[in-house]
């Protein structure tokens, strides 16, 4: 059993965001139920593979029922912003989708990251209960922020620092 788990269900509202310069952001995932909020750290690449992810479970979920309405994609930017004071519970490092049909509820679960160290059952859970609608607004502004960070080199396909690159496809050495 698990050390913590909790299930935030209903979302009041849910989102995905990164704070910091590109190339030293932290991102986030961020979810609101009455007056308590959640936070977690993720991964920029958890977050890019989440955004994708959703798009191709939400076009499952919605072959399997084909009588519900499409979920809808458009946001406010400034309702997706994650909301200081910023206090993660822990990092992430197992993500998962469900969907519960008889609620029209999809899951969004995470499970801590643990070291080698730790007992594999003691790491915390958090089940994220929202809309199709709030899952897909979540990965459009997620894929969104991750593209916002460092340009990528079209050689070599690294990030590039503001100040210079060192691209291995030209120079052979990765510095």
């Amino acid at each position: 059993m698990p050390r913590t788990e909790i299930d935030v269900d209903p979302c009041d509202h849910i989102t995905s965001d990164a704070i910091g310069k590109p190339g030293q952001r932290v991102f986030y995932i961020q979810a609101f139920q009455a007056e308590k909020t959640y936070t977690v750290i993720i991964e920029k690449a958890q977050l890019q593979s989440l955004a994708v992810g959703v798009e191709q479970f939400l076009a499952e979920v919605a072959r399997q029922n084909p009588n519900l309405e499409e979920a809808g994609a458009e946001y406010a930017e400034a309702q997706m912003r994650i909301n200081p004071p910023v206090d993660p519970m822990f990092r992430v490092g197992e993500i998962g989708l469900g969907y519960d049909q008889n609620r029209d509820r999809v899951v969004l679960f995470v499970r801590e990251l643990l070291t080698e160290e730790q007992d594999p059952e003691s790491g915390s859970v958090i089940r994220f209960w929202c809309t199709r609608t709030q899952l897909r607004q979540l990965a459009r502004w997620g894929a969104e922020v991750t593209q916002r960070g460092r340009p990528i080199c079209p050689q070599c396909g690294q990030p590039m620092e503001p100040e210079g690159h060192f691209c291995p496809k030209k120079n052979g050495h990765l510095h």
